[in-house]
Formats: C-alpha cells, structure tokens, sequence
C-alpha cells in the first residue's frame, strides 16, 4: 500500500466515511492515476478538468456517477493533500432533479404476488413496509423486528445513523411465516450456504425477477419500494416530518421531492380547462 493511500484512507477513517464510500473514493484517485499513468499527486488542475470531461464526454458517464467521481477527487486534493486550489479547479455541477416513477398499489400487489418463494418475498415486503434501503435490508438481525412495540430498528443506516421504523400485523405475519420455515438465528434474511448476511446483488435480482414475472413495465428497481413506501404515506396523510424520520433523511428537502409524485397534491388538482364553459363541438 502506497503512503498517498494510507493517508487517504485515515483522513476517511478520522471522518467515519461508510466502508462504500472509503471504496468509492479511493477507486476514483485510482482511476484518474491509471488514466495518466503517474501518481495522483503529480497532476494538475488542467488535468484534472479534462479527466472529468472525459468522463462526461468519451465515456458518456451519468450525471450521478461523475458527482460521485468529483466527489472522491475533491475529497483527495483538499484534504489528502491540502490543495485546495487544484481541487477548486472542478467546477460545482447543477443538480438535475429527476423525479422516480412510483408503483402503484395494484402493482405492488401483482408484484408480491408473483413471488412464490416465502424469503424472496419476505425480503421485497420488508423493504416496501418499512421503507428501507438495500443495505438496511441485509443488514437487518432477527432481534432488529420489535412485535411489542410494532417497530424496526434499523442499525448504521446511511451516514452510519440507527432509526426506527414502522412494523406492521401484516408484516409481523409475512416475517413469521417466513421465521418458522427458515429459522434463522442471527441475520434475518442469511445466506442459506454460508449462513452470513446477503450480497446486496441478491434483493437487486429477486426485484428484477418479480418485476419481470408481474408485467411491470415502469424503469423500477428494488430502491422504489423505499419511494412507494414514502409517496403512499403522504397519499394516506401522514405529515413530511413523520416520513423524514422514517426514512432517516437528514434534510427536509431530500424528502420534499416526494410531494411532486404523491396523487394527494397532485391528482386531487383540476386543470384549468374543467373550470372553462366550452361547447362541444357539432358531430358531423
């Protein structure tokens, strides 16, 4: 391990980085050190805008995957390194905002349902019930599902935060019947080999292969239970502060972008036409 590495990995050590973000950032001063072929602390600020227009312009990246790139760069220049003014010299990228396609009730129900298998489909409830993201998921521990006082304890969530979330008699009975055919001890949802917790790869395949069985046709991913979860309970009336602490948002406005895809503000709305008298035209 090269010294430039082993700074780098203390200073995200020091800042309690996630052990994907420490990955993510060190993959990226990797990368940008291959592209040139010198050390990372050998390329300048020129270097470093055309590597990123590489990025968007040869490589076609997306919008998130080179904010996640800068992000590790800047991260290196500025704080590995202290250079600040080289690390200045990637520029701020606006934000695109682009709002999730939302399953339907209907479709969540032709979605379970399509799942014969009790773990499969434990799994993709759980997710939906309770609005967890993928890594929540596989990290959930049978103890982490409190019946009595029907909540979820969820552990080093993202940003390595705990929270609780809501627990369900529904779920409570899909868990069970799950719990009694699996027994598991540890994990709540293992690997049935090596009895350690699931890739996060296994919840992505078993959505893809529900989606696929269900006819769904919307661009879905596993993540979208997490966006039904929190658009269902703003259509049901439950106030943007509850969600935001169930969803373990640190910020109001990462939860505000569901009040653009909820019905209850949306759907209710009459369009301007309905509210004009204009006569039908004359069949011919």
């Amino acid at each position: 391990m090269t010294p430039l590495r082993k700074k780098m990995i203390a200073d995200m050590q020091l800042r309690r980085f996630s052990a994907n973000t420490q990955e993510s950032y060190l993959r990226s001063v990797f990368e940008l050190a291959k592209y040139y072929r010198i050390s990372p602390d050998q390329i300048n600020g020129e270097k470093l805008k055309d590597y990123v227009l590489f990025l968007t312009n040869d490589r076609n990246l997306k919008w998130s995957s080179v904010n996640t790139i800068t992000a590790g760069l800047r991260f290196f220049y500025t704080e590995t390194l202290g250079c600040r003014d080289i690390a200045l010299s990637i520029p701020p990228r606006k934000t695109p905002r682009h709002l999730p396609e939302i399953l339907s009730r209907d479709e969540l129900v032709n979605l379970f349902g399509s799942v014969k298998n009790l773990k499969h489909r434990a799994i993709l409830v759980t997710a939906y019930a309770c609005g967890l993201r993928i890594s929540e998921v596989v990290n959930l521990k049978v103890n982490d599902i409190d019946s009595s006082r029907m909540m979820v304890r969820i552990e080093h969530g993202k940003g390595d935060k705990d929270r609780y979330s809501i627990a369900s008699p529904r779920l409570l009975n899909e868990l069970r019947s799950y719990w009694k055919m699996y027994r598991s001890s540890l994990w709540l949802f293992p690997n049935e080999r090596t009895k350690e917790k699931l890739t996060r790869s296994t919840p992505h395949l078993i959505f893809k292969a529900a989606k696929k069985k269900a006819a769904i046709t919307k661009k879905v991913t596993f993540h979208s239970l997490r966006h039904a979860f929190a658009t269902h309970l703003l259509e049901a009336d439950v106030d943007i502060r509850t969600i935001q602490i169930l969803l373990g948002h640190s910020s109001i406005t990462s939860t505000a972008k569901y009040l653009h895809v909820a019905r209850k503000d949306l759907g209710s709305v009459k369009s301007p036409l309905d509210l004009l008298y204009v006569p039908e035209l004359k069949k011919l």
